[in-house]
């Protein structure tokens, strides 16, 4: 099941990432009209900043910009123990 960021529209009213009770969207007109680069820096410097990379990837994928997920979601990886 596709888990997207639900705000707490009590403190964040005008919130972009608001979805009405199906689920959809309620202001896909703000991502729809942002260009690439500043989805980018949104998601990654912005107010997208804070979310996990599973609620990124999902929002990323419902306005139809999947190929930005490699940019959006960097999940930082543990370093690996050498072996000796």
């Amino acid at each position: 099941m596709t888990t997207f960021y639900e705000p707490d529209l009590g403190s964040e009213p005008d919130n972009p990432f608001a979805r009405d009770q199906s689920g959809k969207l309620v202001r896909r007109s703000y991502w729809l009209d942002l260009s690439d680069q500043s989805l980018i820096l949104i998601m990654t410097k912005g107010i997208g900043a804070t979310l996990r990379a599973s609620e990124k990837r999902a929002h990323l994928l419902d306005i139809a910009r999947d190929h930005l997920v490699d940019e959006c979601c960097q999940e930082i990886l543990a370093p690996e123990k050498n072996q000796a």
